[in-house]
């Protein structure tokens, strides 16, 4: 579970599919008596409300996180007795914050320059897990204007240009320089500019930007209405950008709740590999995103690790590119392995797929 910091949905010409601003209902859910493991096909057994355990998450209602909303709707939390309390989410500096001090026991963020910079502070979290990341074709392209392709033909054509980004230090920053750096071009050679992915497709149509990185839905929604077009889409290669954070002290206190959120996320996740995409996924996304289903169906898919690892190499990539960017404040690289928690995956793997029922699909 994680996020790619505040971000909307809504094209300039249509402010009502917008997400921004909504927060996703809690769900009360049945409980199972702490310490014990749920067998994940099982009916929820009767309980009371003071056996649910609830679970503050900080997170946005995008669509790269719908192992959240799978999870949700297939009551795969509520058969581990967990009730969800989603906290909304604008920006990772935020989150961080949020984590650190208690006020949420979970986050889904991005992996940007804030996380790191606060475990440089000593605020006290850990990573737990991976959320989406991208294959090509790109959940997250490059994009310019319609009417541009014939000027701007190739990633070459845009040195010197202004490209959008939805925050300096922002893990969008290095789909930039990716995009960039297939056909030659520094990230230092291009003007980047900072601004919310839902002010992205007025600011190219009326030429502040000259391209931008912009997640789906908004990249159909825009394409739909004639005002964007795909430059690159074939940049990256899984590469995980959004994580799941933890409060370090709510994890210590509460490792069988961990580990029922754990089960219940890997489920999720499993559901969504391979071309998974339906009417009924569509559907349960549209219902916690408020994005239409016939424009999730046909958008770009974001992937999730059936296994829950963290991949420790793309948080090293992105604290180097950081540090080579001079966006972060400290000068020696911190040792990623001291702030990522591997074993509440790694046991819940092992626990659930060594009794061979198969639980996850």
């Amino acid at each position: 579970m994680t996020i790619l910091v505040a971000c909307g949905i809504a094209p300039a010409q249509s402010p009502s599919t917008t997400t921004e601003g909504i927060a996703l209902d809690s769900r009360a859910a049945p409980a199972t008596e702490e310490g014990t493991a749920p067998d994940p096909g099982a009916a929820p057994a009767a309980s009371t409300d003071d056996e649910i355990q609830t679970i503050r998450l900080g997170s946005i209602p995008v669509i790269i996180f719908a192992p959240l909303f799978v999870g949700i709707e297939r009551g795969y939390f509520a058969e581990e007795g967990l009730n969800l309390d989603l906290v909304p989410i604008q920006r990772t500096n935020d989150a961080v914050v949020q984590l650190a001090v208690g006020d949420v026991d979970v986050a889904m963020i991005g992996g940007n320059a804030g996380v790191f910079h606060a475990i440089n502070r000593g605020l006290r979290f850990q990573i737990i897990a991976p959320m989406h990341r991208e294959r090509p074709p790109l959940a997250t392209p490059l994009v310019i204007r319609a009417d541009r392709v014939d000027e701007i033909q190739s990633v070459a054509d845009l040195r010197g240009k202004r490209i959008g980004v939805n925050g300096i230090g922002a893990a969008i920053e290095y789909w930039v320089d990716q995009a960039l750096a297939q056909e030659g071009v520094r990230i230092d050679d291009v003007h980047v500019i900072a601004m919310r992915f839902p002010d992205m497709p007025a600011a190219l149509a009326s030429g502040t930007l000259d391209a931008a990185v912009i997640p789906e839905p908004l990249v159909t929604i825009n394409k739909d209405q004639g005002g964007l077009a795909v430059l690159a889409e074939d940049f990256m290669n899984d590469v995980t950008a959004t994580y799941v954070l933890s409060n370090e002290t709510w994890l210590a206190d509460n490792p069988t709740t961990a580990r029922a959120c754990m089960r219940a996320s890997l489920r999720a996740c499993r559901d969504l590999q391979g071309d998974y995409m339906d009417a009924e996924i569509a559907e349960t996304i549209e219902t916690d995103t408020q994005v239409p289903a016939a424009v999730i169906m046909r958008s770009p898919l974001s992937y999730d690790k059936p296994d829950g690892r963290v991949p420790i190499d793309d948080l090293e990539t992105l604290q180097e590119f950081f540090m080579r960017r001079g966006l972060l404040e400290y000068e020696e690289l911190l040792d990623v392995n001291t702030f990522v928690h591997t074993h509440i995956a790694t046991e819940v793997v092992a626990e659930v797929d060594g009794e061979g029922e198969a639980p996850f699909r």
